[in-house]
């Protein structure tokens, strides 16, 4: 798994000089756990009261440029509610 995410994960994001990768869920967390790289997830819709979220990954190093990304989308869906009050 280190392998695949140097020579294929690394690789294609400097190649197509890419700031992040986004993915449905959180699946890609694991890819990126293995290869030592920065996710950040945050909330992108609900299914009968129960939020489904969107990931964001990048290179080590782009934690700045991934908080950047996902206030963006944030700020742009205004999907997030807060949890109601008991």
């Amino acid at each position: 798994m280190a392998e695949w995410s140097r020579d294929g994960f690394e690789k294609v994001m400097k190649e197509n000089e890419l700031d992040a990768i986004v993915a449905a869920g959180t699946d890609l967390s694991v890819f990126l756990y293995i290869g030592g790289c920065p996710g950040i997830t945050v909330p992108a819709a609900y299914d009968q009261g129960v939020p489904y979220g969107i990931s964001f990954g990048g290179l080590i190093g782009s934690e700045p440029k991934l908080i950047e990304i996902a206030y963006a989308f944030e700020q742009a869906t205004n999907v997030r509610k807060p949890p109601p009050l008991e």
